[in-house]
């Protein structure tokens, strides 16, 4: 018998419940995996509160779409993947069939042979976060040097992977965090200018003071009402905001006066809906490969935790940190 994580409904990570489950069978267009590891996201935090880019259909749900396994099946129709061989998860809109389980059936079309060199823990630290800062950083804005591209709550993983991407492509990248001991990290990965949000820290002023009165053209922000209003006011001519998350757990109100005077643009981004693109699919897959051949990115892990702690997982990834980085959970299922 498998195991599995569920809930039961959105009363977010303490409804977790581990149980016993069938491996499952992989139908037409879909492979089942074999899973190694898998990681935390905070946007798994989220869809566990149903304020998400889609709700469950069901429960019990499993939670999460960025793992790493073995190919053990594959099933009708499925062409050029590999029994035996170790791919990633890429994320999508899966109904209540995540990856939070020993074993997980998936459509074919939403994996990727795991990059060379890497672990299976480091293997499934990779495409979330990469591939969500690449499409608002690289493909959308085409960021390069003149590009001021304000990445709040720059120690999330998505947050230091725009640093990294900002920093490939020329562009001046700054960020903010509630902690001053975090500058140094963030500067290590990408950072040029790091504003500590204190209750009364001007945001706006810091980022003219950074732009030399221009402007950010670019928010990358997973935080909410407690961050937009405080840059909006330094907002470039033609900004636009990627919102993806709500790390402070309200949605924004906008404000529509700074909004109106930048002519700026409010975009709510979900990586899912450019990873169910097949040509923007494969624009992130070929970026994200590339970079990690050239050493340019790679993936950070923080803490690992076996497979009946991930409750534990989350108490720790909930809390202030003083490392950063990936969470993941090891399931043991080594090959063999």
């Amino acid at each position: 018998m498998a195991r599995e994580w569920v809930i039961n409904g959105y009363n977010g990570y303490p409804g977790l419940v581990l149980q016993d489950c069938e491996p499952g069978t992989a139908g037409p267009g879909e492979v089942r995996l074999r899973i190694e590891a898998f990681a935390l996201n905070w946007g798994d935090m989220d869809l566990m509160l149903d304020r998400y880019s889609f709700s469950f259909p069901k429960f019990p749900a499993r939670i999460g779409m960025e793992a790493t396994g073995i190919v053990d099946q594959v099933g009708p129709g499925v062409e050029g993947i590999i029994v035996g061989q170790r791919y990633c998860t890429l994320p999508y809109f899966y109904d209540n069939a995540g990856t939070s389980a020993d074993f997980a059936v998936v459509d074919a079309r939403y994996i990727t042979p795991a990059p060379e060199g890497l672990s299976a823990v480091e293997a499934a630290s990779v495409w979330m976060q990469y591939m969500t800062a690449f499409y608002p950083v690289i493909d959308i804005s085409k960021a390069g040097p003149g590009t001021n591209i304000l990445a709040t709550a720059g120690t999330s993983t998505a947050g230091t992977a725009a640093l990294q991407l900002g920093r490939m492509a020329g562009a001046t990248m700054i960020t903010t965090t509630r902690f001053a001991a975090n500058e140094a990290y963030l500067r290590a990965n990408g950072a040029d200018h790091v504003i500590v949000t204190g209750d009364d820290t001007d945001i706006a002023a810091a980022i003219h003071a950074a732009t030399d009165g221009v402007g950010a053209h670019l928010a990358f922000d997973p935080v909410g009402q407690g961050m937009i209003a405080r840059y909006t006011p330094a907002l470039a001519k033609g900004a636009t905001i990627f919102f993806y998350g709500t790390l402070d757990g309200v949605f924004p109100q906008l404000p529509i006066v700074d909004m109106f005077q930048a002519n700026a643009t409010f975009h709510p981004y979900s990586l899912f809906n450019y990873v169910e693109n097949p040509e923007a699919l494969q624009r992130g897959l070929d970026f994200v490969y590339a970079a990690l051949k050239a050493g340019q990115i790679a993936p950070q892990i923080d803490r690992v935790y076996p497979m009946d702690r991930y409750r534990a997982a989350w108490d720790y990834l909930s809390q202030p940190r003083e490392s950063h980085g990936k969470v993941v959970v090891e399931t043991g299922n080594a090959p063999g």
